[in-house]
């Protein structure tokens, strides 16, 4: 029996930018359509629109939907059949076609990828549109490429969807249309874009707040050496990675200490407005994984939810988790992309994997907000390279083939390989034993601004920050940490008066600010100057950060040298 058409009347409301993109796409009719919204804008909602319309009106006869993960097979096929339109998520290559009532099927990248002749068979029986979710996968690998390519071809329409239309390689992306920028590179082109920013101006997403710990690690190396570093101070690509590897090695004191503060910040939020907030810690590897939820478990007295994507129940786990009200879940990659858990609130970054492409998929999962005033809250490493993705959070980006590499970052490539063995500890670990590391709260960063804190965990300074309220504007969280700030440093500036008071009366030099000490000053009096200048021109403040790095040329604010914010902040006094 064919499944009866879908009723446009019973989908919900569009938000503005699916209308826009909506009609866009009425009006091109094109084969190809590409939309990048930032994650949790409502990609889904804005296909299944496109599908019910195509459908009604006898475009397509059915619709077929690609996705990374078996997980989001499932989570696909839910949504669809909430507003009528009938998915097979239980789909096996072997099958012929999807049983007569359904409008279609749900398959993976590596379903395709395996067998792309059963798909492009299925494609040429019915005038089909093609749903492919988080495009950019399509060029793992020549084999997923080739196939997704081979199989949807015959496709009448094929509508590709992402929240991040970057990639870390130069692997070119099917269906996707490139255009020569300004570089002379072959950059990607979307018919509908969504940045962050924007949701963020319409209340569609959270506000993220990103607190980075720095800490003194030491270890041994294979040589049998022992070395010590201050995590967030700069230094070579592989004393980073093995500094940070110290930090988030679980029987160490790092890892402990930062999971306690995430808690008290979830706490916090808890009591304040979002009483059933969740926190999810994403990890390097399995192993570590549950020895993470084992800290937890200590620290809360609650067991937390761990899943592996090896694990057969891993998206019931999933589901329950977002269904109910329990404080934590420690996973691997399974929660890293596309899956949605709207009570997420505060993360804890513990994972060594630094790509733009995986850290941008990891923080979209705070991302979304189920009313106004909702704040995120993300705990990571103060590495240089995480904290400049942290303050570019509103950065838009697109494919582009041939650009030179990043070297500001540890070896991607490496990292990339290290965890997609969820069994592995990875190479660098393999190189050194871990032996201490202490936790400090380094700085906050916020819509592309660093506030200095330099707070050991447990102290007042601290809890300052972990008590920020859960429930804020983006414009009262800006308010609110340059006031925290100023009080820290009126505090400080009173503590110093006291002790000198304290002291005998003899002539003395003040001793000079350490290099450190410095920076943390220059980018609280760079943060001030933005703040006047928002308030006389209505700017937002990462706008204003932004163009002070166009102008002055450097990294953001969380990595910028003490020249750098000497030359901003005499770059915006002359404004």
């Amino acid at each position: 029996m064919s499944p009866t058409a879908p009723v446009l009347e019973t989908f919900p409301p569009l938000r503005a930018w699916q209308r826009k993109a909506l009609v866009k796409y009425l009006r091109q009719g094109s084969e190809d359509f590409l939309a990048v919204a930032t994650p949790g804008a409502g990609k889904t909602t804005f296909a299944l629109r496109i599908a019910a319309e195509l459908l009604v009106d006898g475009t397509v006869d059915a619709v077929t939907v690609v996705a990374p993960t078996e997980h989001l097979k499932t989570q696909w096929a839910q949504a669809a059949g909430r507003v009528g339109i009938h998915l097979d998520a239980a789909f096996r290559n072997a099958d012929l076609h999807s049983a007569a009532d359904f409008h279609g099927a749900v398959v993976t990248y590596a379903q395709v990828g395996m067998a792309p002749h059963v798909h492009r068979r299925r494609t040429m029986t019915r005038r089909t549109l093609v749903i492919l979710d988080e495009i950019h996968h399509a060029g793992d690998s020549r084999t997923w490429g080739d196939g997704v390519k081979a199989a949807f071809e015959p496709a009448v329409r094929r509508l590709a969807l992402t929240g991040t239309p970057f990639r870390s390689d130069e692997n070119p992306i099917p269906f996707v249309v490139y255009e020569r920028n300004d570089a002379g590179l072959q950059q990607s082109r979307s018919d509908a874009a969504y940045g962050y920013s924007d949701a963020l101006r319409d209340g569609v997403v959270r506000p993220v707040i990103f607190l980075a710990y720095s800490g003194e690690t030491r270890w041994r190396t294979n040589a049998g050496d022992e070395l010590a570093a201050r995590l967030g101070e700069p230094m070579t690509q592989d004393l980073v990675a093995q500094a940070w590897r110290t930090a988030l090695d679980p029987a160490g004191d790092w890892m402990p200490a930062v999971l306690r503060a995430a808690d008290n910040r979830l706490s916090v939020i808890r009591k304040h407005g979002i009483t059933d907030a969740g926190g999810l810690v994403i990890a390097s590897d399995q192993q570590t994984a549950r020895s993470y939820a084992k800290v937890l478990e200590k620290i809360t007295g609650e067991r937390a939810v761990v899943v592996l994507s090896d694990d057969p129940d891993s998206s019931k786990r999933i589901a329950t988790f977002s269904a109910g009200d329990q404080r934590w879940m420690v996973a691997v990659r399974m929660v890293s992309e596309g899956v949605d858990i709207p009570r997420l609130s505060v993360g804890v970054y513990a994972t060594s994997a630094s790509t733009p492409l995986y850290f941008a998929q990891a923080i979209g999962r705070f991302v979304r907000a189920r009313k106004q005033g909702e704040t995120a809250s993300v705990f990571l490493p103060s590495v240089p390279h995480l904290l400049g993705l942290a303050s570019e959070m509103e950065v838009q980006r697109d494919h582009v083939l041939g650009a030179p590499k990043d070297k500001d970052g540890l070896d991607d490539e490496l990292l990339e390989r290290a965890n997609k063995k969820e069994d592995a500890s990875g190479e660098l670990e393999k190189r050194f034993q871990a032996l201490s590391a202490s936790a400090e709260l380094d700085q906050v960063i916020y819509d592309g601004a660093s506030f200095g804190t330099g707070a050991q965990a447990g102290t007042p300074e601290e809890e300052e920050y972990l008590g920020l309220p859960g429930l804020l504007s983006p414009e009262q969280v800006t308010t609110l940490l340059n006031k925290r700030q100023a009080e820290q440093l009126a505090a400080q500036k009173r503590r110093k008066a006291a002790q000198k008071d304290d002291e005998p009366k003899v002539p003395a030099q003040a001793a000079p600010l350490t290099a450190g000490e410095r920076r943390v000053t220059l980018r609280r009096k760079l943060n001030t100057l933005v703040a006047a200048h928002h308030h006389r021109t209505g700017l937002p403040h990462g706008k204003i950060h932004a163009e002070l790095r166009r102008l002055c040329g450097g990294p953001p604010s969380a990595q910028a040298t003490i020249e750098q914010l000497e030359e901003r902040i005499a770059t915006i006094q002359s404004f």
